[in-house]
């Protein structure tokens, strides 16, 4: 594992898929000319609109952004994530949440469906289910093995509360979760950073959390705050409140300091 850059896009994605294509990839480009190797886009980068419009063009939004990511990741020669977008199940009825990292190959590297759901009632008023069209997946999150970024592990948004998620990838050797998320302003404020700290200080791994931000479409708000943070929990970048890029530097030798300094993942007594 060499030392590299590494950035956490912001977005505010609409109910329009080519404006938000064309968004990410201006993104992408103030990325890489910043240096950045290994990119993350958040979830519902494609489209974040109401369920049922979504639902309607799930198979094209699926279909544009698996072929945007794999020519972007070309094009750019970087490793590039696809936060989260609609990919439907069988018979067309419900939506796996998809991550996707792409090689600069344009080669597909990991793919993971969001396991927890985000069926809750927020104290600000808004209800969300995302359960009404989307199917958890069922599996762990892979952990791609990359002997020049590091073993990087993937999640989605509402996993971000659920540790032994991370836990999982910290056992199988991972050094970078991705935590791609469109956040509610009103969770945001208060567990967005923390939740993040955390994941990052108990598995001793850089976190790299690529956010939503500002209002997206009728009343749904979004925290931003896209971050990176390292194995101590300290946060290297912020990207703030507009559309936008955080990138730091993801370096080995911090990794292996911090383990030093704070062998937790050599005491667990439950793995």
């Amino acid at each position: 594992m060499k030392s590299y850059l590494a950035a956490a896009i912001q977005m505010t994605s609409v109910p329009n898929l080519e404006k938000n294509l064309a968004q990410a990839e201006e993104l992408i480009d103030l990325a890489v000319r910043q240096g950045a190797e290994l990119i993350g886009l958040p979830e519902n980068f494609p489209y974040m609109g109401e369920e049922s419009e979504k639902m309607a063009q799930a198979s094209a939004i699926a279909r544009g952004s698996e072929t945007f990511l794999k020519t972007m990741a070309q094009r750019y020669q970087v490793t590039l994530l696809g936060g989260g977008f609609p990919v439907p199940v069988n018979d067309g009825k419900k939506v796996y949440n998809t991550a996707l990292l792409i090689d600069p190959n344009g080669q597909e590297l990991a793919r993971y469906h969001k396991v927890h759901l985000f069926d809750v009632n927020v104290p600000d008023g808004n209800t969300y289910r995302e359960s009404s069209t989307v199917m958890a997946g069922e599996q762990l999150p892979p952990v791609h093995f990359s002997q020049e970024l590091g073993n990087i592990g993937l999640s989605v948004c509402y996993d971000v509360r659920f540790p032994e998620l991370y836990r999982h990838i910290a056992h199988k050797n991972g050094d970078v979760l991705f935590v791609p998320a469109a956040f509610t302003a009103f969770t945001g404020k208060d567990h967005w950073q923390v939740l993040l700290q955390a994941r990052a200080i108990e598995n001793t791994c850089y976190v790299i959390a690529p956010a939503q931000t500002g209002l997206n479409y009728a009343r749904r708000q979004t925290h931003g705050h896209a971050m990176i943070i390292d194995p101590w929990g300290v946060i290297l970048a912020d990207a703030g409140e507009k559309p936008g890029v955080a990138i730091a530097e993801i370096n080995p030798s911090r990794i292996e300091q911090v383990r030093r300094q704070m062998p937790s993942l050599q005491h667990r007594i439950f793995v």
